[in-house]
């Protein structure tokens, strides 16, 4: 039988409904592009010590590729042993599942039976499915585990989804959240539409994963109309690749704006953080060559900090782009008050053991 989102314990869905910092957790390799398990650890310690909310494993940012390196369930044991050692208090812990209907159903019950929580779902390999087609896909995975759904954008391999699909999917019942990723506001409103025509609203917690305005996404009111009448929502947390760098100042910046927007008042100097967080973002995810570097870009910044030895990736062509490390550098000197280099300098002895 699988697994519902009403069998999870209620201070972990507390967390999701709340709103947290959910980092899409990196890869760690060696020289020889093999898992380096002590960095890999080290690096789930630094997100849990940085307050986040839990760790999406085996998603874009740990990249797919992980699954033909037979890397698929060593990384998502070791993210979830870590966890229940290092952790100490309720998480929310993600696996990410991709591929068509078989292998996904396979992923999920290997995440399942590992423990984690709900699997964020990838569709970038049903480009040729159709929308009843991708429907029974997704119905046939939330049978096994409940499912964050992804809009992950087309730049990176996404397919452009329409607010019929959206509704569809919302009408599952295990589905638990959606992580809006398309980098566009007209296709995030698609999807807001979707889950408010299907009364989904309140079972649907909506995380941002639009790395180039995650400010602007958890401050904004979202209106959509039904039937003539006003339905609110809001973008509770973020379930980021951005966040999986400097994750204790983002796990700051979540905690103001959740202030800021309980309190009702929105300072101009917190909207004005949203294009330096998308600055920074533009460095890191390489945006002034189509993301090629977005990976790489993040592995970068970890290894100045001395989490990561090296970039290397699983794909040996994969690293950063012609001028990326400048524009990093810049960013570093130009957001500093982002940067938690001397949170990891206090603390990475101690991660490494």
């Amino acid at each position: 039988m699988g697994l519902l989102w009403t069998d999870w314990p209620a201070e972990v869905l507390a967390v999701l409904r709340r709103g947290a910092v959910i980092p899409a957790h990196l890869l760690a390799l060696d020289a020889g592009r093999k898992l380096d398990r002590r960095r890999q650890r080290a690096l789930a310690r630094y997100y849990l010590d940085a307050g986040s909310g839990g760790l999406a494993v085996g998603v874009h940012s740990t990249q797919f590729a992980i699954r033909e390196a037979g890397l698929y369930e060593p990384v998502l044991r070791l993210a979830m042993e870590t966890a229940g050692s290092w952790g100490r208090r309720p998480l929310v812990m993600i696996a990410g599942l991709a591929g068509k209907t078989g292998q996904a159903l396979r992923e999920a019950a290997v995440a399942r039976d590992l423990g984690y929580h709900a699997g964020l779902l990838s569709l970038a390999a049903m480009k040729s499915a159709s929308e009843d087609e991708l429907i029974a896909h997704c119905g046939a995975i939330a049978a096994e585990i409940p499912v964050v759904g992804f809009y992950l954008q087309p730049a990176v391999g996404g397919l452009q989804l329409p607010a019929s699909f959206w509704r569809r999917l919302a009408g599952i019942e295990n589905v638990v959240a959606i992580k809006m990723a398309p980098f566009n506001r007209y296709r995030t409103l698609d999807v807001m539409r979707g889950v408010v025509e299907a009364r989904a609203e309140e079972r649907i917690t909506l995380y941002t994963g639009n790395d180039d305005h995650i400010v602007l996404d958890l401050l904004t009111p979202f209106v959509v109309m039904r039937g003539g009448a006003e339905v609110a929502l809001r973008i509770k947390g973020g379930l980021l690749g951005h966040w999986s760098v400097w994750t204790k100042t983002a796990v700051e910046l979540l905690a103001r704006i959740q202030a800021a927007v309980a309190a009702g008042a929105i300072a101009p100097e917190l909207l004005a953080l949203d294009s330096r967080v998308t600055d920074c973002n533009s460095a890191f995810f390489d945006v002034a060559h189509d993301f090629r570097g977005c990976i790489a870009g993040c592995h970068e910044v970890l290894r100045r900090q001395g989490l990561l030895e090296g970039i290397w990736c699983l794909d040996p062509h994969e690293g950063l782009s012609p001028g990326q490390a400048d524009e990093i550098g810049r960013v570093f000197s130009d957001h500093s008050e982002f940067d938690d280099s001397a949170f990891v300098a206090a603390n990475l002895a101690r991660w490494m053991t």
